[in-house]
């Protein structure tokens, strides 16, 4: 008997195994379970709080100054400032060329160069005698071209929103690259001298434009660049866009400079051989004449003695 109650538990769970529907319950119960878990996965990630909403929520947060450097993006209503430090001590000593101004203030605009005058396209800052001083960007954007200029020195273009461009010429130090971006206030060098201005001495050239016209920056000083969009301005052109000029020019000028000296000496040469000739001539005839009458005198003794 204990030997029969001894296997009927074996037989008991053979007999379930030969079940049909033994394995397929085996099979959902298991999926049951893993779809359990996936549940309650997913339900614990979305009960998990994001970082966006830490940020918002914990009153100890601080914003990371560098996060935002991605992305640069120039506010329509951000004031144009004057790219220096301390406005106060800034002095504006080339104006921008207005056909409108009376005369003192256009011949306050013009630039003498080779002999030869320029209309300024933007204004030179100094300080008082003579100070260096920290070139800041009028605007955020970013650095779109820096370049070493023979006459103009060391250059950096700034590319704003809306076709808007900052310019910064005759600059001694650069502390910026192509690519860079800035932002308003970042110093971008220092002034220094250049060939073109070289009567202000330490200064920087700066130029304000929109969809390649320039702008008089004295007027947008402290206004919002919507006002761009309705202010007046300047179309450039080859002979007064200042900020085109390049070092061919020199060179154009000292090669034409070259040529009238040859002509000039050609013509000298010219001058003094026909005078020469004329001398020749003259003397000539002086003998000429010398000898006829000479010839006479002889002539005449002559037909005296005869």
């Amino acid at each position: 008997m204990k030997e029969e109650n001894k296997g009927a538990p074996k037989n008991n769970w053979q007999r379930i195994f030969r079940k049909k529907w033994f394995f397929p319950a085996v099979y959902l119960t298991i999926a049951a379970i893993l779809l359990g878990v996936v549940v309650w996965y997913q339900n614990m990630d979305n009960q998990l709080p994001k970082a966006g909403d830490d940020q918002e929520l914990s009153d100890n947060y601080t914003p990371n100054p560098h996060g935002d450097d991605a992305e640069t993006v120039m506010d329509p209503q951000e004031v144009i400032e004057m790219p220096v430090a301390d406005q106060e001590k800034a002095e504006i000593v080339t104006k921008f060329f207005d056909y409108d101004a009376d005369q003192a203030e256009q011949e306050s605009a013009l630039i003498l160069h080779n002999n030869r005058y320029y209309q300024s396209t933007g204004v030179d800052i100094v300080y008082p005698d003579g100070e260096a001083f920290d070139v800041l960007a009028a605007l955020s954007g970013s650095v779109t071209e820096v370049k070493e200029d023979p006459l103009l020195g060391n250059v950096v273009v700034l590319s704003h929103s809306n076709g808007v461009t900052t310019y910064y010429a005759s600059l001694g130090e650069v502390g910026v690259k192509a690519g860079d971006e800035v932002k308003q206030g970042d110093v971008i060098g220092t002034a220094g001298e250049n060939i073109f201005g070289q009567n202000n001495g330490t200064h920087l050239h700066f130029e304000l434009r929109k969809d390649e016209q320039v702008f008089n920056p004295e007027e947008f000083f402290n206004q919002p660049v919507s006002k761009l969009e309705s202010g007046e301005s300047e179309n450039v052109s080859e002979d007064q866009d200042t900020s085109s000029i390049q070092s061919e020019e020199a060179d154009t000028n000292s090669d034409q400079s070259e040529n009238v000296d040859e002509e000039d000496a050609t013509e000298t040469d010219k001058e003094e051989s026909t005078e020469d000739s004329k001398e020749n001539q003259n003397e000539d005839s002086n003998n000429e004449e010398s000898n006829d009458e000479n010839s006479e005198e002889t002539d005449s003794s002559t037909d005296s003695e005869a």
